[in-house]
């Protein structure tokens, strides 16, 4: 292995409980009776494709699609900013990686403006050699793009480098890209056999490291 790419959304940075809050918040302005739960059921994928998919549904009047994203970014923004924090592992993994010798990119469905206060809050935006965003793909995840343009951007293919993810939208489209999986699920769904399809499967970044999980990889 080569390299490592990393999606960010709920294995970098606890911002699912965010999203989740922005989402509800702005949602529910507008008339859409948004819950958490219906929040879970479109993760993994890019905000206008939320909004897309909800609008489909409800069709509610007043504002365009495009003034619900950008008021959903703008209030994201303000709690990450405010109440972001990493989740376990995350410093520990990204030292880890760099002592292996590998390329680190990160490849998110979030926009790059989410991606860079993200990063900045967390203080770990210079770990990273490629940072792209899904909003520069043609499809979002479940696609697998993203992650084909990321392994480009590092001069690298898909047989040199592994991901972390998530998301189940996230690692279809990893192993649709015929990369190497390792998910973190959320713990409510870590028993899910819905992630039998991963080649690794953690409770935390924290369990990252060690020959086992090394040689699950490489084979």
């Amino acid at each position: 292995m080569k390299g490592v790419i990393f999606d960010m959304d709920g294995l970098l940075i606890d911002s699912e409980p965010l999203w989740q809050q922005a989402e509800v918040k702005v949602f529910n302005a507008i008339g859409v009776p948004m819950t958490v739960d219906m929040c879970r059921q479109v993760m993994g994928i890019r905000i206008e494709e939320v909004v897309d998919h909800w609008y489909r549904i409800y069709q509610w009047k007043g504002k365009s699609q495009d003034q619900v994203v950008a008021e959903i970014m703008e209030e994201m923004e303000q709690l990450i900013k405010t109440q972001a924090k990493a989740l376990p592992g995350v410093k520990q993994t990204l030292e880890l990686c760099r002592e292996k010798g590998l390329k680190i990119a990160l490849a998110s469905s979030s926009a790059s403006r989410i991606i860079n206060t993200s990063l900045e809050a967390l203080g770990i935006k210079d770990r990273f050699e490629v940072i792209r965003s899904a909003e520069n793909e043609e499809y979002g995840k479940p696609h697998p793009g993203i992650y084909i343009s990321t392994l480009k951007d590092m001069g690298l293919n898909y047989s040199e480098a592994f991901v972390f993810e998530d998301s189940f939208n996230g690692a279809i489209a990893a192993k649709a890209a015929r990369l190497k999986v390792v998910v973190v699920p959320e713990a409510r769904q870590y028993d899910d056999p819905k992630w039998g399809f991963a080649d690794v499967r953690l409770r935390s970044l924290s369990e990252f490291g060690g020959e086992e999980l090394d040689l699950r990889l490489r084979d």
